[in-house]
């Protein structure tokens, strides 16, 4: 891989092209499947200051009414649940990259080496993120349910609706939020490992 990412014009002579996609494809896994295991455990996304899912912005308003009503725990129950629910549904994204990495051709591979510094990350996101959001529905709703974080956002949902002070009703469906903040996570975890891999391919 080294001599590779160091002569992008053209193949290695020692490499043959096949090989020199070979060795690609297995980088692109290896980059993939920590991509996704930074995430997919606890506090992958609670913990870090980047991916942490707060309560959705069309719901900010009930954040902060409940709070001041002195119901805080059960806002930081459901942030809590609802970034637990993205933590284990992550991990239904890396048989999908790595079909992706599967049907990628040696012309794929090679333009990708010799293509712009994020040319891998915009060919997963080319060939995974229909796939990745048709995935990440039922699993994260399946996520989201088993980590009672529907029930914790409905909760603080329905209270916030029912105050007298309410005209406008949020609606609790979760789901889209966080399969969307789950995707860009993955990508971006994508994107750093790519950078990771071009930066230092002996690893």
């Amino acid at each position: 891989l080294p001599k590779i990412l160091n002569n992008k014009k053209s193949t290695a002579s020692s490499i043959t092209e096949a090989e020199a996609g070979q060795g690609i494809k297995e980088a692109l896994l290896q980059g993939v499947s920590n991509a996704v295991f930074n995430l997919n455990k606890t506090d992958g996304f609670f913990g870090s200051e980047f991916y942490k899912l707060l309560i959705p912005p069309d719901a900010k308003k009930v954040e902060t009414t409940l709070r001041n009503l002195g119901m805080g725990a059960q806002v930081d129950k459901a942030i809590l649940s609802i970034n637990r629910g993205a933590e284990d549904a992550v991990a239904f994204a890396k048989p999908i990259f790595i079909d992706a990495i599967k049907q990628m051709t040696l012309t794929d591979a090679l333009n990708i080496v010799k293509g712009q510094n994020n040319a891998a990350t915009m060919y997963f996101k080319g060939k995974t993120s229909s796939k990745l959001i048709d995935a990440f529905t039922p699993s994260v709703k399946s996520s989201l349910e088993k980590t009672n974080a529907t029930k914790y956002y409905s909760d603080i949902i329905n209270a916030y609706n029912k105050l007298p002070t309410t005209f406008n009703k949020i609606n609790p469906d979760l789901t889209s939020y966080v399969v969307g903040k789950a995707i860009d996570a993955l990508f971006d975890q994508v994107a750093k490992e790519e950078a990771n891999i071009r930066a230092n391919p002996v690893a």
